[in-house]
């Protein structure tokens, strides 16, 4: 896709509406991650000294009683920024190398592990129907708020709860950094924690625009949960809109309405694993402070200019001073 061919989708929202009752729903699945109980260690890694920063796991208790994990990175300077950074699908938090060029920035690091993917959190399942396609479509077969992703979205609030009460942090300057899975649960994030967070880095955002997806015939690699649930569950299709529904309620442009913090924005515009449509619909619903960089000929691929445009769009907030 060339640049000027995205100008067809100026002002599009994604194939299906954003449900009536989305930021209830929200206020609902918030209200019972906020009456979890925090429960949380943290354990230095004695294995990796770095003169810079302290290395250490976090171990916390999620949604379900789930023993949940996320790598921490703390520069040697008291009350340092923080970056939340999400990793992509399937997997898990980068190694404490690549977390480290951010301490560089005077930023520590807080990388969760998404529970059942690659790490160390621990998923505790309970999902009624077919999970052999990926987390995707974890829970389509039982109510929205038994999805996977409606899990994790409470778990990364009891996260940032933690965050907020720890005392180790800047509370001023909390940034979010995400690509693919991680672009997705960083708006997520950024509209569930809008007290919180100053500013997010979001690069080719998954789970977005379920019914475009499905439509493009992009329900393949990331998506392919999709297209595992429509055989082996719905192969006439008479339950696709019912399905589709359900996962209305964790699309990433459904969640863009309610982010409130500074959003920079990355598109490779050769991306078929998460197609630049599906994007424009996430890109179009912010109505925050936006900043949208097109990668022309680029696709689902480590983006070296994208990284280098967060040392800039993170540091500036200490020229303009750590308050709101």
């Amino acid at each position: 896709m060339a640049p000027e061919d995205l100008a067809q989708f100026d002002g599009y929202r994604g194939l299906m509406a954003c449900p009536p009752d989305f930021d209830s729903f929200w206020d609902e699945r918030m209200a019972e991650a906020d009456a979890v109980e925090l429960d949380y260690e943290l354990v230095p890694d004695e294995r990796r000294t770095i003169a810079s920063c302290s290395c250490a796991d976090l171990w916390f208790v999620g949604m379900g009683g789930a023993r949940l994990h996320a790598r921490v990175l703390l520069p040697v300077q008291k009350l340092p920024a923080v970056v939340l950074q999400f990793h992509g699908y399937p997997g898990a938090t980068r190694s404490w190398f690549e977390q480290a060029s951010f301490v560089g920035m005077g930023c520590a690091v807080v990388a969760l592990d998404c529970p059942g993917q690659g790490g160390q959190s621990q998923d505790v399942g309970g999902f009624l129907g077919s999970t052999v396609a990926g987390h995707l479509a974890a829970g389509l077969e039982g109510p929205a708020d038994g999805l996977y992703y409606v899990r994790l979205h409470q778990d990364i609030r009891i996260l940032c709860n933690i965050v907020r009460a720890c005392g180790l942090f800047d509370l001023s300057r909390v940034f979010v950094n995400g690509a693919s899975q991680g672009g997705g649960l960083g708006i997520a994030c950024c509209a569930l924690n809008a007290d919180l967070v100053r500013r997010a880095a979001i690069l080719y955002p998954f789970l977005s625009d379920f019914g475009a997806v499905m439509e493009l015939g992009a329900d393949l690699v990331a998506y392919e949960g999709l297209r595992y649930h429509a055989r082996w569950l719905d192969p006439t299709g008479e339950h696709q809109q019912e399905w589709l529904g359900k996962l209305a309620y964790v699309d990433t442009k459904n969640f863009a309405h309610l982010v409130r913090c500074e959003v920079l924005f990355g598109t490779g515009l050769a991306d078929t694993v998460c197609p630049p449509q599906t994007q424009c619909a996430v890109y179009n619903e912010l109505r925050c402070p936006k900043t949208r960089i097109l990668y022309p000929g680029r696709g689902h691929e480590e983006i070296q200019e994208f990284d280098d445009l967060l040392i800039d769009f993170f540091c500036a907030c200490d020229e303009e001073g750590g308050a709101r």
